[in-house]
């Protein structure tokens, strides 16, 4: 289990404010990659004082610490994620703009595979799959 956000910033020597400590929990908490406003929009429901600049801030003094990353998914929009967050992939539906967590088993060892052949040895990787649904929702009645 990976150690919580405030405790690896903590480590960190990074001084831990009231409203730095509400970010980190929203970001211990999100299961997506929101981005500042949004952000913004989970930590001033906990602390209404909090502003888009100290959001902004926060965000940039945790990713320089290696807390969190800074993921793009060709949107315009730079969202975030935990750094210590287990590997995975990430498919991106250029419809919705729903990003996909995956891991797959044959991608990782193909991976490997494809540096080896070249000469590599892998330290790490992003794949980032774009795509749109394959069947789009059928129009109805009810659904116009």
């Amino acid at each position: 289990m990976r150690e919580p956000i405030i405790d690896r910033c903590e480590a960190k020597g990074l001084r831990m404010t009231e409203q730095r400590r509400v970010i980190a929990r929203v970001l211990e908490s999100v299961r997506d990659h929101p981005d500042a406003e949004e952000l913004y929009a989970r930590a001033s429901e906990v602390d209404p004082n909090i502003s888009l600049a100290t959001i902004y801030r926060t965000v940039k003094l945790f990713e320089e610490a290696g807390i969190i990353e800074k993921v793009e998914f060709g949107d315009g929009r730079a969202r975030y994620e935990d750094a210590e967050r287990a590997h995975h992939d990430h498919l991106i539906d250029l419809d919705s703009g729903d990003v996909i967590e995956f891991v797959d088993p044959e991608i990782e060892a193909l991976q490997e595979k494809i540096a080896a052949r070249l000469g590599y040895r892998l330290t790490g990787h992003k794949l980032e799959l774009y795509g749109v649904p394959l069947k789009k929702p059928t129009q109805g009645p009810d659904n116009e």
